[in-house]
């Protein structure tokens, strides 16, 4: 059971997608989230780049750019959730550039997922479907909004010493 923090209650970020670890839940620090697959995931959406271009995912700007042009030329349909959760790794990967939240395996009732965890506080993300689960609903995506509000959550969580 995840206990989800309260004040987030924007419509655009759901309280699905942020919570504090409770009992029930555990969060196993130090342990790669299937790396592997994590991998091919965020390698499916460098790939879009061309060989010369792929230094530019080393960049949060070109890793929201890259996210936003997959999304506004449509290339993943709806039902393709891989390829559509892979676009949340990538988007997972610009919080633990940006904000130095890292990467952890968290299980519960329901399974193993890859989440975000920013160190030393009980604040946990949950990249794979914030951008998956709005395109399956047939939500506009802007990813830069999505990032800011995400970002400006984490930072008030900080601030309240979560």
């Amino acid at each position: 059971m995840t206990r989800c923090v309260n004040r987030i209650s924007s419509s655009a970020l759901p309280l699905e997608y942020f919570s504090r670890a409770t009992p029930g839940f555990q969060v196993l620090t130090g342990v790669a989230p299937d790396a592997e697959h994590v991998e091919k995931q965020r390698s499916w959406v460098r790939d879009h780049y061309e060989p010369e271009a792929r230094h530019k995912y080393d960049t949060i700007e070109g890793k929201l750019r890259l996210l936003d042009r997959i999304i506004r030329a449509g290339w993943i349909e709806p039902t393709e959730t891989w390829k559509l959760q892979s676009l949340g790794i990538t988007l997972g990967d610009v919080f633990v550039q940006d904000m130095g939240l890292v990467w952890v395996a968290v299980e519960d009732e329901s399974g193993r997922d890859p989440a975000l965890r920013l160190p030393g506080t009980s604040i946990i993300v949950f990249p794979l479907t914030l951008i998956s689960r709005r395109i399956e609903r047939g939500e506009e995506v802007d990813v830069r909004d999505l990032y800011a509000g995400v970002r400006q959550i984490i930072e008030e969580t900080r601030a309240e010493g979560a």
